[in-house]
C-alpha cells in the first residue's frame, strides 16, 4: 500500500509539473509579445517573481496532495493489514473503525468477514474434536481408504485389535497393511462392486462382524469406502456355551429319565411279581428319581442366582460357624468314608455376607472334596485374613485334577471324572453355584491342584460388603 501510496503522488506531482511548466510557457510568451515595451531589468524581475510564485504553489499543492491522498490511502492500507492477517488464518484481526474516517464501511465489511470466518472456524473445529472424540469413543474398528486405495482413517479401537500401529497405517493399501485374508478379500469385493458388504469372518481364536460400504460424497461422486469391524467373539462364545448347556442339559436328564422309564417298563413286563427283582428296580428308580430332582434343583438354583433381581441377605458372620454348619450337614459323607477334617488358622474372622449362602458355598466344596477323595484321607481347611479380606481354603488328598482341565472346572456340567460324578450323584453344577455366589459377594475362588496328590480351593471374600 506504501507503494501504491508513493506512486499516486508521484503521478499527482508529474501531472501538477507539467501544468505549471505549461502555464510557465504561456506566460513566457505572453511576456515574449510584450518585452518591446518592457525594459530587461523589468523582465528579470518577473521572472523571478514568477518562479517563486510557481515554486511556492508547486509546495504548497504537493502538500495538499500528500495530505489528501494519505487521508484516502491510510485506512485503505490498514482494512488491507487487517486482509492479510486474516488470510493467513488470524480470524481475531480486526480494523480500528474509529481511524478509518469516511471510508469505515469498507473496514465494517471487513471485519464482519472476519467475525464469520472466525465463527466458521470455531464451528469447525468443534464438529472435528465431535468427529474425533465418536471416532476414538467407538468400540468397533473403523478403517477408512481414500478413493485412491489407501488408509486415510482409523480409530483407537482398530490400533488395538490388530496390533497395528496408526502412524505406519497412514497412506498404504489394503495388501501393504497385512490384515487377515477374510477382511481383504472383503475390502477388494467393496472396491470393485462398490456396493455394501458384510461378512463374518474368523482370524484365529476371534470372531469378527465386518461391514464394508462405499463412501459417496454431496454430489454423487464415490469418494472411498469404509469398514467397521465388531468383535464379536464374546457373543459366539455365549453362543456356544448356550448350545453346550442345552446340549448338557438335555444329556443329563435323558440319562435318569430313560433308566427310570427302563426299569418301569420291565417292572409292568412281570418283573414286579418277583420281590427281589421289584425291590432292587425300584431302589435304582428311587436313586435316579433324587438325582433328577437335585438336578432339576440345583439348576433352579443356578437360574435364580444369575437372574438380575437375585440378591443376598447381608449380616455379620462368623467363618467358624458356617464351617461348623457345613460339616454337620456333610458329617454323614465323612463318616460312610472314614474321613475327617482338619481345621487350622484364624478361628474369629467375621464378614459381612449372607450366611446361608456361605453355607451352601462350604457345602458344595466339602462334598467334592469328599467324593473325590480316597477313604480315611484327611481334608483341611485353613482360614487366614488381610486387613480387607478374608480367605478360606479347603484342601483335599483326592485324585487332583490336570492343570489343562481347571480352566474350564468352573463351567455348568464339566466333570473331570464323569463316571465317578454321576456314581457320587453329582449334577455339575455345584462348582459353577460356588464361583456365582462368592462373585456375588464381590469375593474370588481360585482352584490349584497336583494329580493323586490333592486340590486346594481358595475363596476370598471381603471383610465389608460393596
Amino acid at each position: 500500500m506504501k507503494r501504491l501510496y508513493s506512486k499516486i503522488l508521484l503521478a499527482f506531482a508529474v501531472i501538477f509539473f507539467v501544468l505549471l511548466t505549461g502555464l510557465g510557457i504561456v506566460l513566457g510568451q505572453f511576456f515574449h509579445l510584450i518585452d518591446h515595451q518592457i525594459t530587461i531589468e523589468v523582465q528579470r524581475k518577473y521572472w523571478f517573481f514568477l518562479l517563486v510564485i510557481l515554486s511556492i504553489a508547486y509546495l504548497i499543492s504537493l502538500f495538499i496532495a500528500a495530505r489528501v491522498i494519505r487521508q484516502y490511502v491510510n485506512p485503505v492500507d490498514q482494512v488491507t493489514r487487517t486482509a492479510e492477517m486474516i488470510a493467513n488464518g488470524d480470524y481475531l484481526a480486526r480494523t480500528p473503525i474509529e481511524e478509518l474516517g469516511n471510508n469505515n464501511e469498507l473496514g465494517i465489511v471487513v471485519n464482519q468477514i472476519a467475525r464469520n470466518l472466525q465463527e466458521t472456524s470455531i464451528l469447525r473445529t468443534m464438529e472435528k474434536e465431535r468427529l474425533k472424540t465418536l471416532i476414538e469413543s467407538m468400540g468397533s474398528g473403523l478403517l477408512m481408504f481414500g478413493r485412491e486405495g489407501s488408509v486415510n482413517l482409523l480409530n483407537g479401537a482398530f490400533e488395538k485389535t490388530f496390533g497395528l500401529p496408526r502412524d505406519s497405517l497412514i497412506g498404504k493399501t489394503v495388501k501393504e497393511i497385512g490384515l487377515p485374508e477374510g477382511i481383504e478379500a472383503l475390502i477388494e469385493d467393496v472396491f470393485l462392486t462398490e456396493q455394501v458388504t458384510e461378512r463374518q469372518i474368523r482370524n484365529g481364536h476371534s470372531f469378527f462382524n465386518v461391514y464394508g460400504a462405499p463412501v459417496i460424497g454431496r454430489h454423487g461422486n464415490w469418494l472411498g469406502i469404509i469398514v467397521v469391524l465388531h468383535d464379536i467373539t464374546k457373543l459366539i462364545q455365549l453362543e456356544e456355551v448356550r448350545k453346550d448347556f442345552v446340549a448338557n442339559v438335555s444329556h443329563e436328564l435323558r440319562t435318569p429319565i430313560t433308566s427310570i422309564k427302563g426299569f418301569t417298563e420291565t417292572l409292568l413286563d412281570g418283573a414286579m411279581n418277583e420281590p427281589a427283582i421289584l425291590e432292587d428296580f425300584l431302589g435304582i428308580i428311587q436313586k435316579e428319581s433324587d438325582r433328577l430332582h437335585l438336578l432339576i434343583d440345583d439348576l433352579l438354583e443356578l437360574s435364580g442366582i444369575e437372574r438380575e433381581g437375585f440378591y443376598l441377605q447381608y449380616d455379620a458372620v462368623n467363618i467358624s460357624n458356617v464351617i461348623d454348619d457345613a460339616m454337620k450337614i456333610i458329617s454323614g459323607s465323612l463318616e460312610k468314608k472314614g474321613m475327617q477334617v482338619v481345621l487350622q488358622g484364624e478361628s474369629q474372622i467375621e464378614v459381612e455376607a449372607d450366611k446361608d449362602r456361605l453355607i451352601q458355598v462350604m457345602v458344595n466344596l466339602l462334598s467334592n472334596a469328599v467324593n473325590y477323595s480316597k477313604e480315611g484321607t484327611t481334608i483341611t481347611i485353613v482360614t487366614s485374613f488381610t486387613v480387607d479380606e478374608a480367605i478360606i481354603e479347603v484342601k483335599d488328598e483326592g485324585i487332583g485334577i490336570k492343570p489343562a482341565e481347571l480352566p474350564r472346572l468352573f463351567e455348568r456340567f464339566y466333570r473331570v471324572d464323569r463316571a465317578r460324578s454321576r456314581e457320587s450323584g453329582g449334577t455339575g453344577l455345584g462348582l459353577a453355584i460356588v464361583k456365582h455366589l462368592i462373585e456375588a459377594h464381590g469375593g474370588k475362588v481360585a482352584v490349584e491342584s497336583i494329580i493323586e496328590v490333592g486340590t486346594t480351593f481358595t475363596i476370598t471374600l471381603p471383610k465389608e460388603s460393596a
